[in-house]
């Protein structure tokens, strides 16, 4: 089966109490998305996935590589077209 190339993305982030990065901003191309809202996150083997809502009101979801320091986009979800 073929790995599926997913989209690297830039995150600014905000380093909780504890150390851990949570994304604050995505950065697509020349787009810059103010996360407005969290709408989850959790831990998996390889990776921490994070779903927000940007100010655009369009839903992320974003996977971090803590081996890598890379920054994936996995879904994306648009609320309005046009």
């Amino acid at each position: 089966m073929r790995e599926q190339r997913l989209l690297t993305v830039s995150v600014e982030c905000y380093a909780g109490h504890r150390g851990e990065q949570t994304p604050r901003t995505l950065i697509l191309g020349d787009r810059r998305i103010a996360v407005a809202e969290v709408v989850d996150a959790w831990l998996a083997p390889d990776y921490r996935y994070f779903k927000r809502r940007g100010i655009d009101g369009d839903t992320y979801l974003v996977r971090h590589d803590e081996r890598s320091s890379s920054w994936e986009l996995t879904m994306f979800r648009a609320e309005h077209s046009g």
